[in-house]
């Protein structure tokens, strides 16, 4: 629903009819769990969206119901670091063949590779994962992530700040997967090229618990990334110590396939404030001498006033 309405939003803002442009969308998914299904189906329904959501509920790795579909855009949450997802029934499957077989302990590079088998020649994909996805080694996931990084089809990787969602407090991460890199969907050539945003010290705290980003948020993060995609309507792009940078196959070889935007965007530029640090390293210098020298005159008087006191006899 949220595509159909980003669909619609951009058609106005384009002058082009919004039922027109909503027309040329199909939308195709699946739901391992009946009543979700149901109330998905439904939730479309009353808005007037048509889908091919699968006759039943499926497991999508074990029964896979769009087993022939590539799609222009695929979003997707999947379930974070899945302890059991079957693995020992699809050891040979269609979805990993040009890669090393994800491990039976946790699916998160499954999806990865469910995703990316499902995109077109030029398509995109964005989705959320458990952090642990852009690094974690267990079971030769870090192979399957060099071997992304090799197929350059890595887009852009978005660290997110935590206590983002109700359902967990597990740090979460951005992928965006892309076939179509070498200028297609009338962005620029990115070959060889990845973006990596570190917005972990974004947003505003709503409650004790949960974490909003704001529009304007959203907006930085998001024109980010389309102004290093070539959209010039959102600027010329530039990377920012300690919050953006692009990267290259070779910088991503030299961490050894590991994702994590902390790595490459470096720390954030400390203000200037103008005093030549030679002069700053002496008045710092001479302040913590006159801190220490504090700090002994007040041990020696509290030394003092607890010799002084008469705790009396029982």
């Amino acid at each position: 629903m949220q595509a159909e309405k980003f669909v619609e939003n951009h058609a106005r803002l384009k002058h082009i009819d919004p039922k027109k442009a909503r027309r040329e969308i199909s939308i195709f998914g699946q739901e391992s769990n009946p009543t979700t299904l149901k109330l998905a189906k439904m939730n479309l329904a009353i808005r007037g969206i048509e889908a091919k959501l699968g006759e039943t509920a499926a497991d999508t790795f074990r029964k896979d119901l769009h087993p022939d579909l590539r799609a222009d855009f695929i979003l997707a949450n999947p379930p974070f670091n899945m302890s059991y997802w079957g693995a020992e029934h699809l050891q040979n499957d269609v979805r990993w063949k040009d890669f090393p077989m994800p491990p039976a302990t946790n699916a998160n590079m499954a999806w990865v590779l469910h995703i990316l088998h499902h995109l077109t020649a030029n398509g995109t994909a964005g989705f959320v994962l458990a952090n642990g996805s852009m690094s974690s080694n267990t079971g030769g996931e870090g192979d399957i992530r060099r071997k992304i990084i090799e197929k350059d089809f890595v887009d852009c990787m978005i660290a997110l700040p935590s206590q983002l969602f109700f359902g967990t407090q597990i740090p979460a991460c951005l992928w965006f997967l892309t076939r179509g890199k070498a200028g297609a969907n009338g962005f620029r050539n990115r070959q060889g090229e990845t973006l990596f945003i570190d917005a972990r010290g974004m947003g505003r705290m709503e409650s004790r618990t949960l974490r909003v980003l704001d529009d304007a948020d959203i907006l930085r993060i998001a024109g980010t990334y389309h102004a290093w995609r070539g959209q010039t309507e959102y600027g010329e792009y530039a990377d920012i110590a300690g919050f953006c940078r692009s990267a290259t196959q070779d910088d991503m070889a030299a961490h050894n396939g590991v994702l994590t935007p902390g790595r490459y965007v470096g720390a954030e530029e400390a203000e200037d404030d103008g005093e030549p640090f030679a002069e700053k390293f002496a008045r710092l210098t001479a302040q913590l001498a006159e801190q220490f020298a504090e700090s002994a005159r007040l041990e020696a008087a509290v030394v003092e006033n607890l010799r002084s006191v008469d705790i009396g006899t029982a």
